[in-house]
């Protein structure tokens, strides 16, 4: 088992920046997908930004994020707080949600919800105009 517990979430304005973080815990794998998913009310939970590392130094790590966000948000791994975090610049109130953190064991490019095995909480982001 994976345990994933987010935090950072809260009220920002419009055009200002929120760091949120996933601290994961529990079962580790050599390699791992981890991403940022949110929802917002009424709204089904979309894919924001993944991160996938192998176990194999040769292939290393890679991003990716949905069009939504490419440009202002950045998903990052600290490897000495075994943490999953997303820097979020330039809010828009499109932007208001609840975050999740995800992750499945394996080197993929993941970006529906049922590819996902673990889940945190939420973290709730609104955000002001």
């Amino acid at each position: 088992q994976v345990q994933l517990v987010e935090s950072g979430g809260g009220l920002v304005q419009a055009g200002g920046s929120r760091r949120l973080s996933c601290a994961a815990s529990g079962r580790t794998f050599g390699s791992i997908t981890m991403s940022w998913f949110r929802q917002a009310p009424g709204k089904e939970r979309e894919f924001v930004a993944g991160i996938r590392w192998s176990g194999n130094s040769r292939i290393g790590s890679s991003t990716y994020y949905s069009d939504s966000v490419k440009g202002r948000f950045t998903i990052s791994r600290d490897n000495a707080q075994n943490t999953v975090d997303l820097q979020m610049n330039s809010l828009n109130a499109e932007d208001t949600a609840i975050y999740y953190c995800a992750a499945r064991g394996g080197f993929y490019y993941s970006t529906a919800v049922p590819d996902y095995e673990y889940w945190g909480q939420g973290t709730q982001v609104t955000v002001s105009s």
